[in-house]
């Protein structure tokens, strides 16, 4: 395979993880393969400005950096649409797997890849690939089977209780926290039209006369408790896992 070096362009990347030593050694690794390297950050407010100012073709996180990985990747998923958000860690819990991918991330490898196939990845992920191990694929595969698109939750509050699908659910905490159509559409990866059905849907099952009258119940509601009618699965429990996001 040919590097992007020798078709006269290279691949541009940011790097951020806490550990200098770290962003040195993939450096190292990047450029020895043709990637040129933009900027490197330490924490997750770095990396979100790095990529703002920078827009790099790709880049490249670490799940556990200070201010959380998986944070600045959804950040920079609604602030840059077309670069692509790699996750390069030492974590293999199920808990920032599944997390990473919902917030927009292309890739997760591991801190396990070698200099030489590193590169190699993010170029495959630059032509529409996605980068994911070997070792965490079945995990994936466990979870499609499980997690299906009908599941569906159980949503009481104010003395009221609705059943939303757990794409209904997601709508409904973008109402909460008063994102526009568009916004929401960006943040979930969908058009604004089905936007606009899953929150037609979801004023019909409130009972109420329309959207703003939903966002004001919504936002006045102070304890919400969502229970699945199914077992338990790693995608349901992210929100619990990650201070300062409501659950997903």
């Amino acid at each position: 395979m040919g590097t992007d070096g020798e078709l006269g362009r290279k691949l541009t990347v940011i790097i951020a993880d806490h550990q200098a030593v770290t962003r040195a050694g993939v450096r190292r690794a990047l450029e020895a393969g043709g990637v040129r390297v933009l900027a490197e950050a330490s924490t997750a407010s770095e990396a979100v400005a790095a990529a703002v100012a920078h827009r790099p073709e790709i880049c490249l996180l670490e799940v556990c950096i200070p201010g959380n990985g998986i944070l600045a990747a959804e950040q920079i998923r609604g602030s840059l649409a077309e670069t692509k958000i790699v996750m390069l860690t030492s974590s293999r819990r199920d808990e920032d797997l599944f997390g990473s991918l919902r917030a927009g991330a292309d890739g997760y490898l591991l801190k396990t890849i070698s200099a030489e196939w590193l590169p190699r990845a993010l170029r495959g992920v630059v032509e529409d690939g996605a980068a994911l191990p070997r070792v965490l694929v079945a995990r994936l595969i466990r979870e499609f089977r499980t997690n299906t698109r009908d599941r569906r939750l159980q949503i009481t509050f104010s003395g009221r209780s609705v059943e939303l699908t757990a794409r209904e659910f997601e709508i409904m905490e973008c109402m909460r926290r008063g994102e526009p159509t568009a916004k929401m559409a960006q943040h979930l990866r969908i058009s604004e039209v089905t936007v606009r059905r899953h929150v037609s849907a979801i004023v019909r099952k409130l009972g109420v006369a329309d959207r703003r009258t939903a966002i004001a119940l919504l936002q006045r509601t102070d304890n919400l408790i969502a229970q699945s009618t199914e077992r338990e699965s790693p995608l349901q429990r992210i929100g619990s896992h990650r201070p300062g996001r409501h659950q997903a």
